[in-house]
């Protein structure tokens, strides 16, 4: 088969494995660091928190990506980027020492909401400076299969943390020195990924080439940030111009405020059940299991019915799931439904991007996916708050569910419309 083939040959390339290497110990450290700052909220006896709350400390997770993803790309055009891997996981496994210390004492307010924002901050760098670094080691036609595996196994790695945070609550206990033992495991998953990066490669190898670091140089590091934020403004222009694009976007982002919504409604509903914390473990596994099968069969979708098709079968699915699993509220079927509902989010962050790609002229890119990112995460946090004002306490909530159902159903019948009118470019 051409997939089994097209992985084997991006597997075979040494670079990719040891870039693959310094992802995954990152995104597993990420996995122990992000449960140990959620549960310590979430299901922490010591500290009961409100659903605003909750979704303040998911605004921390998500918005880093937001405000900071557009500016990115001004300090990896001018540093070495194997530079940027080692000293930014190394400033976050130092940083997680006084993260762990705070929550040692009790202190999971605005000390440690600052220093945890500061460490998710910086992992916006270093994904950025991954996706950078990915053509330097794989050849440009296998771009798209080293980004499917990296993207995929980076998921898992970080639902492994997760689920080996879970396993340590056991012995640890659910309380703040519990909490405090798991962040400081992180220490180690950062560490590892920063030794990595300085170890097995040379400096100049992951880019940016010398012709790169030259064009860039006429201009201050201030007057490049003046310009990267102009360029948020052209990247929504240009967007806006590329319909197939600019629709599918515009699908994804409301679709990403609805997920929200489902997100603190189940947070909620865990944190009021007897074993909550084994009931989340299970959400992120079958989260993480659904983005793998959209990862399978997206492309084969995609190749048989064209990107817009696709995306609007899964927002069908999506209204369908929801409608039929989530009102009874029972754990399994919720499960299910998780499931589902991650096959088409995944599948519709696969078709976006790939709409972004094939659609947007090349020197626009990097400004269009600021703005796709800025938008995905946004909306969600915006869902989230949403959820947090609305919902009761334990989140259950039959008739929000169902208002999400029609939310989805309402959305795909927008989208059929624009397709039907022949706005989208049928491929």
């Amino acid at each position: 088969m051409v997939a089994t083939r097209e992985l084997r040959a991006v597997l075979s390339r040494r670079g990719f494995r040891r870039l693959l290497g310094v992802r995954l110990s990152s995104q597993f450290a990420d996995g122990l660091f992000q449960a140990g700052i959620g549960g310590s909220v979430l299901f922490n006896p010591q500290n009961e928190t409100s659903p605003v709350a909750i979704a303040m400390g998911f605004a921390i997770l998500l918005l880093p990506y937001s405000l900071i993803g557009p500016y990115v790309g001004v300090f990896l055009d001018r540093w070495s980027r194997r530079n940027i891997l080692a000293m930014a996981n190394l400033s976050r496994a130092l940083l997680i020492i006084p993260a762990a210390g705070l929550l040692w004492l009790g202190h999971s307010d605005l000390p440690f909401a600052l220093v945890a924002l500061l460490i998710l901050a910086i992992n916006r760098f270093f994904l950025a400076c991954l996706s950078a670094s990915l053509r330097h080691v794989v050849e440009d036609e296998r771009l798209a299969t080293a980004n499917a595996v990296a993207n995929t196994m980076g998921t898992m790695a970080f639902t492994s943390g997760l689920a080996t945070a879970v396993g340590l609550l056991t012995l640890v206990g659910a309380r703040f020195h519990g909490y405090a033992i798991i962040v400081l495991t992180a220490l180690v998953g950062y560490g590892a990924s920063s030794l990595l990066a300085k170890v097995l490669f040379h400096w100049e190898v992951l880019g940016p080439d010398a012709a790169d670091r030259l064009r860039h140089s006429h201009l201050s590091v201030p007057q490049a940030l003046a310009v990267a934020a102009r360029g948020m403004v052209d990247g929504a222009r240009h967007l806006s111009s590329r319909k197939n694009a600019y629709f599918a976007l515009l699908a994804q982002g409301a679709a990403r405020g609805l997920y929200g919504l489902l997100t603190i409604a189940t947070l909620l509903f865990a944190k009021t059940m007897g074993h909550g914390k084994e009931f989340l473990g299970l959400v992120f596994a079958c989260g993480a299991v659904g983005a793998l099968v959209a990862a399978l069969i997206t492309p084969a979708a995609t190749r048989r019915w064209g990107g817009p098709r696709w995306l609007l079968t899964l927002l069908v699915v999506d209204a369908v799931a929801i409608g039929t699993m989530t009102p009874s509220f029972e754990p399994w079927l919720l499960l299910a439904g998780v499931f589902v509902l991650n096959i088409a989010s995944m599948g519709m962050k696969i078709v976006v991007d790939t709409s972004i790609q094939h659609e947007c002229d090349d020197e626009y890119q990097g400004r269009v996916f600021s703005v796709n990112d800025t938008a995905f995460n946004s909306l969600n946090v915006v869902g989230l708050f949403i959820g947090a004002y609305l919902l009761p306490a334990n989140g259950k909530s039959v008739i929000t569910m169902f208002c999400i159902a029609v939310g989805y159903a309402a959305l795909a019948t927008w989208y059929f419309s624009v397709q039907r009118r022949g706005t989208l470019i049928r491929a």
